[in-house]
């Protein structure tokens, strides 16, 4: 085994504290939806401060309708991606195990399925208060990436979706069975760390571009331009790194109707991780070009 980065000791509970005979824990993954969720409320509430950031210098919604919109976000995302693990993941065996669909504390939500369910709780939201369903997808788009970047970091700390092996210097050698079955090589291995890469793509970097294009080049003047450029930064940066990130067992789970999906990406040479990221690509493209009708970048 060539040199590799062995796996900092974290564990993914930051703390636990025992009351009447249960134990209570405190994860890094509940910490990164709580600060995520509570970063992405200030951010929208700060741009609805901002006439000048919107078309026709008019905010889309009002400071309190922005404190409705974070329960309906919160539902959707935990709701889309509890269910979107399910059926994509593991249904055959949560239609054998029922009882254990709400169980979201023993892990088990898909980014897919998340956005989905923030996207129609967005469509819901925006006809009951009569805002433009878009403007409020571009807002809600610029924020998605402090979400990301946290709960890349918390995959990190929890040791879990890691990537392929590797012989890179800053491979890293993953507790558990990552460091165990890796074929080909002898004693432990390393892998790619491809939660931080995610992190630093889909979190740091997109996340950058796109509070550029709202704070310094107007971008919500142009309807859809934010979405479209998440979905293709997203859809790109996960498209790459997927070519280094292991891929996810649970496909090849019994009874996974999703097999033949899984089939057809090792025909075509790509990954389920793959396939699911082409729609948002071609959606973004659909996105930014339509927007590009719309009224002219201007600095707020």
């Amino acid at each position: 085994m060539l040199a590799a980065i062995p796996f900092p000791d974290l564990s993914p509970e930051i703390f636990t504290i025992s009351l009447f005979g249960f134990d209570f824990a405190l994860r890094w993954y509940a910490v990164s939806y709580i600060v995520g969720f509570a970063l992405g409320w200030w951010i929208v509430r700060d741009t609805m401060k901002r006439p000048a950031l919107w078309p026709d210098n008019k905010p889309i919604l009002t400071v309190q309708q922005v404190e409705d919109l974070l329960t309906w976000i919160i539902v959707g995302v935990i709701l889309g991606g509890r269910l979107g693990y399910v059926i994509f993941y593991q249904p055959g065996y949560y239609l054998q195990n029922p009882l254990e669909i709400p169980a979201i504390w023993t892990g088990g939500m898909s980014f897919h399925g998340g956005l989905l369910g923030v996207t129609v709780a967005c469509i819901l939201f925006a006809r009951k208060n009569g805002a433009p369903w878009l403007s409020l997808a571009d807002v809600l788009c610029m924020v998605f990436p402090v979400g990301l970047l946290l709960g890349r970091l918390a995959n990190f700390n929890n040791a879990e979706l890691w990537g392929r092996a590797t012989d890179v210097p800053w491979g890293v050698i993953f507790p558990g069975d990552a460091a165990q079955f890796c074929p080909g090589v002898e004693g432990l291995c390393a892998r790619h760390p491809s939660q931080l890469y995610e992190a630093a793509l889909e979190g740091l970097i997109l996340g950058a571009i796109l509070f550029y294009m709202v704070y310094r080049r107007g971008a919500l003047k142009r309807v859809g331009a934010a979405t479209g450029v998440f979905f293709m930064g997203y859809g790109l940066s996960r498209f790459a790194v997927e070519f280094v990130r292991q891929p996810d067992a649970h496909f090849v789970a019994p009874g996974n109707p999703l097999g033949l999906a899984l089939q057809i990406s090792e025909t075509v040479g790509l990954t389920m991780g793959q396939i699911l990221t082409i729609p948002m690509i071609v959606l973004g493209l659909y996105w930014w070009w339509r927007s590009r009708t719309a009224s002219t970048l201007a600095s707020p």
